[in-house]
């Protein structure tokens, strides 16, 4: 289930639309994006995580989808490499919980806030995040491009 929350907090037209401004459309993109597909995608993406489905998560994504987690490191790289990433980023939590805000959509490129938290099993910590998707889709709904941007609750 979607679980929309107003944004808090000062700036958040201005990251969304220097966002939407820096996103590129890649290949294949066939026409823009609605609001109900990436409605759709944010709802799968959420399943995928809250059930730690790394093969769902995949196939939210194009065959040869980019998957920028990190601004400086160097994105995975299809769903293979993403199924890997989810694998492995998933399998230290428990009791998740996500949430997604549709900032904006515009050609083929949606913005959106998200949050999340879960428990760390490593250490028991009640984990806290809040990012920031941009996400460029292709004609049938899945992702061909996700950046994203997120921070982690300090104590």
């Amino acid at each position: 289930m979607m679980h929309k929350q107003p944004l808090k907090g000062v700036g958040w037209q201005a990251v969304a639309a220097s966002a939407l401004l820096c996103a590129t459309a890649g290949p294949g993109v066939a026409q823009d994006l609605s609001t109900a597909t990436l409605e759709r995608w944010l709802a799968g993406y959420e399943q995928a995580w809250e059930t730690r489905d790394a093969g769902r998560a995949a196939e939210l994504f194009t065959a040869d989808a980019r998957y920028q987690e990190m601004p400086f490191d160097a994105p995975k790289i299809g769903q293979s490499g993403i199924r890997d990433y989810w694998s492995m980023v998933t399998a230290d939590q428990r009791d998740i919980d996500f949430r997604a805000e549709i900032i904006a959509v515009d050609g083929p490129t949606g913005v959106a806030h998200w949050s999340a938290t879960f428990t760390a099993i490593s250490s028991g910590a009640r984990v806290e995040l809040d990012g920031m998707f941009v996400l460029t889709f292709d004609s049938a709904g899945r992702c061909t491009e996700l950046r994203e941007w997120w921070h982690v609750k300090g104590p």
